[in-house]
């Protein structure tokens, strides 16, 4: 009996150390899956910073000529007004002569299309 004994022993210690190393072989298997998942997470991190760096740059390039755009068009702008301005009081008052004229001078005619019905 002590020889069963024994072997029963020999089982039970055998299944001790399978158990042991299966659960070594999980504890290394969750630290490489941990650190995996640390390494994609800082790549992720890593990409999302270098594009943003690249969108904060084309942002501030075309931002910078949008600034430059508006200041150009604002000067356009005054200067349109500026040239509008002086036009209308170089003609205004022939054009209001020429106005006037053609109201004050009324040549009553008959139209074309009326027909004395008399």
């Amino acid at each position: 009996m002590t020889s069963q004994s024994q072997g029963i022993q020999q089982l039970l210690q055998a299944e001790k150390r399978a158990k042991d190393k299966l659960e070594e072989a999980k504890k290394r298997k969750g630290k490489r899956l941990k650190k995996a998942k640390e390494e994609a997470i800082a790549e992720i991190d890593h990409y999302r910073l270098q594009r943003e760096r690249e969108f904060r740059h084309k942002q501030s390039n075309i931002m910078g000529s949008q600034g430059n755009l508006s200041t150009k068009i604002e000067e356009q702008t005054t200067e349109k007004i500026r040239d509008i301005t002086s036009s209308f009081h170089k003609y205004m008052e022939n054009i209001m002569k020429q106005l006037l004229n053609m109201v004050y001078d009324i040549k009553p005619e008959i139209h074309p299309n009326y027909r004395d019905t008399v």
